[in-house]
């Protein structure tokens, strides 16, 4: 590194030599947790969630170029280089270039290098996401129906991962002893909530309809997200916008439903099915018991 430019300028430059190289993207990634100087092993074990979420990416091909025979996604393309983009200027921070940061997200990934917890990871990581979709709304609203549907999906995932972590019992209520092992990025356990072959599937893109999807959908990933995320959705959204500093989520979500990219009017699709199961979970999982 060299103090000729800025840590903004320099992570623009790093970002920007793998912007058409997924691969290049991973690697970029991988070094951000080795720190600037090669050498953080505190660091080190948060690499699981964030290299699955870009392993992912990189399977489903959201992240080839404009010029590849099977185009990726403009809208993923600029969530992932914002997120490479705000630990690389973190990382520039941290090894002495000069600042100040350019973003508050670059702040929250600061303070995880100071002191690497899960909480302080999930707020970097989430704050980041978040900026990342609401900066990028009208790429968003340019992908099919489907995709689109599947953004907000994630969107709920990822926050309530979090949320297992800072906010247990708004996570799983009179179950909240758990919520913090459940929710470590450190742990296997977290795929459950983060891998995302689990919420999507690995095609880009997609062609189907949201109603085909969720016909097929069974099993954890439909009862996680009808029965146990969907019913505290707005307290959810409420304590994330808190937590990351991001009033505009709230612009995400409208009467427990979410609204990202997506019409109001079409609200129906998050409407739970009709099942023993989901029921069973509503009544263990309150939301207003879980909201105190």
């Amino acid at each position: 590194m060299t103090a000729e430019v800025t840590a903004a300028a320099w992570a623009g430059q790093q970002v920007a030599a793998v912007r058409d190289d997924p691969a290049g993207r991973m690697s970029l990634m991988e070094r951000c947790y080795h720190g600037p100087f090669g050498e953080a092993p505190r660091h080190l074990p948060f690499r699981r969630a964030a290299m699955s979420f870009m392993r992912w990416q990189v399977r489903r091909g959201v992240l080839q170029p404009p010029f590849a025979d099977r185009p990726g996604s403009p809208w993923w393309r600029a969530v992932n280089e914002r997120i490479l983009r705000d630990g690389c200027e973190a990382v520039g921070l941290s090894g002495g270039l000069p600042g100040p940061s350019s973003a508050r997200t670059v702040d929250h990934w600061l303070a995880f290098a100071d002191r690497p917890t899960a909480r302080a990871w999930y707020r970097a990581h989430n704050g980041s996401v978040v900026a990342a979709y609401l900066e990028n709304r009208g790429l968003a609203e340019a992908e099919h129906e489907t995709e689109r549907f599947f953004m907000n999906v994630v969107l709920c995932r990822v926050l309530y991962a979090h949320a297992l972590v800072a906010a247990p019992r708004l996570a799983l209520g009179r179950l909240r002893p758990l919520a913090p092992f459940l929710g470590d990025p450190r742990v296997e356990m977290t795929g459950i909530f983060l891998q995302l072959s689990r919420v999507l599937p690995d095609e880009y893109p997609l062609h189907d309809t949201v109603r085909s999807h969720l016909d097929r959908e069974i099993g954890f990933g439909r009862l996680l997200d009808f029965g146990v995320i969907a019913p505290g959705l707005r307290q959810l959204y409420t304590w994330s916008a808190r937590e990351l500093e991001a009033p505009g989520l709230l612009d995400c979500v409208r009467d427990g439903s979410p609204v990202y990219a997506w019409s109001f009017d079409d609200r129906h699709v998050w409407r739970p099915p009709d099942s023993f199961a989901i029921r069973a979970v509503h009544r263990a999982l309150p939301p207003v018991a879980r909201g105190r």
